[in-house]
């Protein structure tokens, strides 16, 4: 199966139009002509069949069959991650963490991050690629840019936890805090770590700090180990 993605299309639709790109992806490509059909998501939920009605490279047109809502996760996951220096890097684990199954984003900006300024453009089109090859219908939220101090201040529900390197703290495996089926935020700081202010910050505001295990980790290593680890305890819920 072959995944689509059209972010404004909705149930009540009947005909849907593809971009220019994505029409001479669907004709010149994979050489798709009139009555074959193709499958798509709008990124919140929905699936749609629908078979192609004008095979044109430059405006491609589709009428919609049929549509089906998949149903939400039990659990939700947030990851507040800093920008690692090289930007490729981050671009990965914005693809693997949708690969995996994540359903929220947050870049933060901290005391000690080599890189201060992203490209959300860049990164949303990593996400919509990552989206339709694992066959994903709900795109994951990316929220702009956010310093770790403003981070703090936001009302986040659920179990929230910090991961950092600081062997003079108590922490406790990562894989063994998550409660299954609840909104869990994890914030990852990037590769010179969180400072120790900004741990300690961290702590009197709430958070839980957690080990990902003995190894030392890459920023986007650390982010794809906690990322997978709560997803694959809440499949094994299911």
């Amino acid at each position: 199966m072959q995944l689509f993605f059209h972010p404004t299309v909705s149930p009540g639709d009947r005909e849907v139009r593809f971009s220019r790109d994505e029409s001479r992806h669907i004709v010149k490509v994979l050489r798709k002509k009139e009555g074959d059909q193709l499958q798509l998501t709008n990124g919140k939920g929905w699936i749609f069949t629908t078979k192609i009605i004008s095979a044109g490279a430059n405006a491609c047109t589709a009428k919609i069959i049929s549509s089906q809502e998949e149903p939400a996760a039990s659990y939700h996951l947030h990851m507040a991650v800093a920008p690692t220096k090289m930007n490729a890097r981050y671009e990965w684990f914005l693809e693997k963490a949708t690969e995996i199954g994540i359903h929220e984003i947050t870049p933060i900006i901290c005391d000690q991050s080599e890189r201060k300024v992203v490209k959300p453009e860049r990164f949303e089109r990593v996400l919509q690629s990552a989206l339709k090859q694992s066959l994903h219908t709900r795109f994951p939220v990316l929220n702009e840019p956010v310093s770790f101090s403003e981070f703090l201040e936001k009302e986040i529900k659920g179990q929230k936890f910090i991961a950092h390197c600081e062997e003079d703290q108590a922490k406790n495996l990562l894989s063994k805090r998550i409660q299954k089926g609840s909104a869990v935020t994890i914030l990852i700081g990037p590769e010179g770590d969180f400072s120790s202010e900004e741990i300690q910050k961290a702590l009197e505001k709430g958070w839980e700090a957690v080990s990902l295990g003995n190894s030392r980790l890459r920023t986007e290593t650390a982010a794809i180990v906690a990322c997978h680890t709560a997803a694959l305890l809440n499949e094994e819920e299911e």
